[in-house]
Parts: C-alpha cells; sequence; structure tokens
C-alpha cells in the first residue's frame, strides 16, 4: 500500500493581479482521506484548486504529487469552465456560413470523449445520468444541470488521480441538485480522491472525511471533519454579524414617465417557438404597482426567454399581446425607452466587470448602463452613487478596487450600481448564485430594503421559490406539463 501523501502542500503562496491570493498555505491529502475546502467568498478556494490542476504555475513554495497524481491527472470541474467553453463556441460560430444556417458548435457527446470511442463504461453513465437526449447537442444548448453532468462525465471518463469539484450544485434546480449529489456521493465512497470546494459547512456529503478552511488566503483550520467543524473560529468565520444599513437615498430623476394607472407588465396568451421546440406557451402574466415577483422554475424551463421578451432583447414579442409600462409591444418605442425602466443584475453582468475599476466607478457605471465608464459624471452622479454604497452597507469599500473585493461583496456592488438610477423595475437574475450563506443573507436583507423604502418594484428570479426575499407577495411558477412547461401565477397577501 503506497504510505505516501497523495499530495502534500508547503509555504504555498500566490499572487494575482498584484494581490495575494494565497499566503503559506501547508497541507497534506493523504491516501483513503476525502476533502472539503471550505471558506467564503474570496478565500483563496479557487486559486488553491488552480494550483492543483496546474492552470495556475507562478506560485512559490513546494508542491508534491505522490506516485498516482504523477500517473494521472487532477480534473477541474467548475462554472469558469463551463463558460469558457461556451464562449468559445459563440466565437467560433460559423451559422452565416453554413447551408443550413445552423452551427451546433461542440457537441455534449464530443466534449465527454474527447476523441475516444464510446464504450460500454461511457453508456452505462449516460444512461445513469439520463443524457441520452442531449448528446448530440450543441454546449450551447444545454441547460445549466445539463452543461453540469457534462462535465462531470468528462472527467470521470478521463479517470483523474485527484478530482476538483467546485461548488458542483450551485446554479441547479432542486430536481438536479439531489441527481448530482448521489452521483457525488457514490463516488466519495468509491474511492476516487474527491477534493469538493464550497462557501458553507452546510451540505458536506457525508462521505467528506477531512476539512481544509480557508479565510483570506490563510489556512485557517485543517483536519478531520468533526475536529474541524467544532472549532469557535470556523464558526465564526463562517456566520459573521451583518454591517447595518442605511437609509435609501432620493428618487434619481427619471428620463421618462411611468402611466399612473393600470399594471407595469402585461402578458396574455404569449407562446414562444423555436423551430419545433415550444418553450413558452399560453402564459398569462399581470404585475401589478406595489408587487414584488419570485419567477421560479428548473434549468430550461424558459425563465430566460420570459424575461428576454418583457426587457426588449427578444423579436418574439412582435406581434403578440404584451403591453410594458402602459405601453403595447410593437407602438413604435425603441429597446432603450424599455431598458431605461430596467435594473439589472445577473451572473452575465458580474462577469463582465472583471476589470480594474473602482467601486464608484463601477456604481457610477449604472448612470449610463455602460461595462466601464466611458461618459461624463458629475459631483451629483458621485454623491447618489456614495449613498447606495451606504444605504446597502457597503459604506466601507468606496474606495476599494472592484477586482480587489470578494465575489460576493462585488455582487453587493453591482446591486447599487442596478438601483444608483432609480429603476422602475429591478430584475435580479439569480442574485445569490455563487454566494456563501454571509453574502446570501447580505444580498436578499438589501433587496427587502429596496422593496420597503423605495418604489422600485422588484422580479427575482431563481430555480425554485425557496431562498427569496421576504417582499415577494407574487410567484410565476414554471410547473411541469408533459413534455414543456406551463406557467402558473400566484399572489400572497
Amino acid at each position: 500500500m503506497d504510505t505516501a501523501p497523495l499530495l502534500s502542500l508547503a509555504g504555498i503562496s500566490l499572487v494575482y493581479r498584484a494581490l495575494p491570493a494565497l499566503q503559506d498555505i501547508d497541507w497534506q491529502f493523504d491516501h483513503g482521506q476525502q476533502w472539503a475546502c471550505i471558506g467564503p467568498n474570496g478565500s483563496g478556494k479557487t486559486s488553491l484548486a488552480r494550483i492543483l490542476s496546474k492552470q495556475a504555475t507562478h506560485f512559490s513554495g513546494e508542491l508534491n504529487r505522490g506516485d498516482a497524481l504523477q500517473e494521472r491527472s487532477v480534473a477541474y470541474v467548475c462554472f469558469e469552465q463551463a463558460r469558457a467553453l461556451v464562449e468559445r463556441d459563440k466565437k467560433l460560430d460559423d451559422s452565416e456560413f453554413r447551408a443550413d444556417a445552423s452551427d451546433p458548435g461542440t457537441r455534449v457527446q464530443d466534449l465527454i470523449l474527447g476523441g475516444r470511442e464510446a464504450d460500454d463504461a461511457f453508456l452505462g453513465w449516460v444512461e445513469r445520468l439520463r443524457m441520452g437526449h442531449i448528446l448530440q447537442r450543441g454546449l450551447r444548448y444545454v441547460s445549466t444541470g445539463e452543461m453540469r453532468k457534462t462535465l462531470l462525465l468528462s472527467a470521470i471518463l478521463a479517470e483523474p488521480g485527484l478530482l476538483i469539484l467546485d461548488n458542483p450544485l450551485d446554479g441547479l434546480d432542486r430536481a438536479a441538485q439531489a441527481e448530482l449529489a448521489r452521483i457525488i456521493d457514490e463516488l466519495l465512497a468509491s474511492g476516487l480522491p474527491l477534493l469538493l470546494l464550497g462557501r458553507s459547512l452546510d451540505g458536506i456529503p457525508a462521505g467528506v472525511t477531512h476539512l481544509l478552511v480557508l479565510a483570506e488566503g490563510h489556512v485557517l483550520a485543517s483536519g478531520p471533519r468533526r475536529e474541524v467543524t467544532a472549532r469557535a473560529d470556523v464558526q465564526a468565520l463562517m456566520n459573521p454579524p451583518l454591517p447595518p444599513l442605511g437609509a435609501l437615498p432620493p428618487v434619481a430623476e427619471r428620463a421618462y414617465t411611468l402611466p399612473t394607472e393600470g399594471p407595469l407588465l402585461e402578458l396574455h396568451r404569449v407562446g414562444v417557438r423555436y423551430g419545433d421546440t415550444q418553450v413558452l406557451e399560453g402564459v398569462e402574466w399581470t404585475f401589478e404597482r406595489g408587487q414584488h415577483c419570485c419567477i421560479a422554475g428548473p434549468n430550461g424551463c424558459g425563465k430566460t426567454t420570459l424575461l428576454s421578451l418583457i426587457t426588449g432583447d427578444n423579436h418574439k414579442a412582435y406581434g403578440q399581446d404584451i403591453t410594458l409600462f402602459g405601453v403595447r409591444r410593437g407602438s413604435g418605442e425603441s429597446v432603450w425607452d424599455i431598458k431605461q425602466k430596467y435594473g439589472l443584475l445577473d451572473t452575465q453582468l458580474h462577469l463582465n466587470f472583471k476589470q480594474r475599476m473602482g467601486v464608484l466607478e463601477v456604481v457610477i457605471s449604472g448612470f449610463f448602463d455602460s461595462v466601464g465608464l466611458y461618459d461624463d459624471w458629475g459631483d451629483h452622479q458621485r454623491h447618489l452613487a456614495q449613498d447606495w454604497l451606504q444605504a446597502l452597507g457597503m459604506g466601507d469599500f468606496l474606495r476599494e478596487r472592484f477586482d480587489a473585493l470578494s465575489f460576493g461583496l462585488q455582487r453587493m456592488v453591482l446591486l447599487a450600481r442596478a438601483m444608483v438610477k432609480s429603476p422602475a423595475v429591478l430584475i435580479l437574475d439569480e442574485p445569490t448564485l455563487g454566494l456563501d450563506s454571509h453574502h446570501r443573507a447580505l444580498m436578499l436583507r438589501a433587496i427587502d430594503h429596496i422593496a420597503e423604502h423605495s418604489d422600485t418594484q422588484v422580479i427575482f428570479v431563481s430555480h425554485s421559490a425557496g431562498d427569496t426575499p421576504l417582499c415577494i407577495n407574487q410567484f410565476l411558477t414554471f410547473e411541469p406539463e408533459g413534455d414543456s412547461y406551463r406557467v402558473v401565477c400566484t399572489t400572497r397577501d
């Protein structure tokens, strides 16, 4: 039996964009152990995974790989990997030069097999994961849950010496989470060494024997699971107090006038079809004054398509019974006329802001709906941006660089950006996705603060109706019906 560790780290440090990401990490992963690396947003988990998977090579310290990792690879499955694959296919799309005007891009089966022949192991996993129906689809045309299973299966079939899963249940609906959790339990029991990255002590699979807890790039605790979870400093790290909120600034001057009566949004018998696929059918939704709506449903049900109809991004809104802010769609209004009434926060916007901007500049960019700050701005906009950061408990970060903040704090800055122009409707598309429990609580509390003390109405998009702000009083739920979904609207007092 191999008595040498699977891998060991001594004095590992990593600097990213002139900022320390990891500092003096000592850690040992022995054979027979199963580990989870836990820490809040910005603690260094992703940096550690990038070093172990050889994606980051400019680090100091000593990394020793055991014989198993000399002969076999380290597979790293993460959200960024999925996004990069989709973006690559978009750039290489040659639909306009094809006879069928359709480029599927990289197919699911091709990514999984990586040039290998389909064998019994592949076919067995495909059946277990119920993936047969998507094997010939392009990566751009599968749901978040299907993409996660695709990447996981690709990693498993590569027979790695270590499998790293970065928050594997993030962004999945409840059914997909339960399905993937069962697979992870089986992998943990199989003896394949796993390192799970997570932001919370909750929900760690029973098969995990050891915990590594990181805080601001340092090792706070490392060892057997029961010993680590019992430590007071670990509990304090994972459950910090929430900072106080401030008063909301007055409503910013708006370049439009809302109708004095009637609902803000109305959709009657709305349907959307792409080729042979019916995405939406017979949607009835009236978004009245004073309502805050949660749009909930599983991956791939049509939530994104519905949002694109009300934000002006989908041409299939024309010719349908859709009225936005008192104006029938297709009555001569421009897309800008529609978009200026919304504030938006979603994951794609967050990823687009990975640049060297100050926190204050990011918030001010919300006045111009730009990713970056290219227009002239003055003291009035600066003061209003400062007031919104103070109101959301972010006043201490006014002079910080945006990319120096943790992922969770960046998301809070982008919430201030979405609110700085006092939008009529605030659209929050999975705003808690990727957040640890502390930053999730910050976000939900801030949304309730906005709903209670401003005239902005909230549309909160989620995979389920469970993790929602208290202000929600309307639910638009996608419920399975045969091979598609029906949209059910309910309200509560």
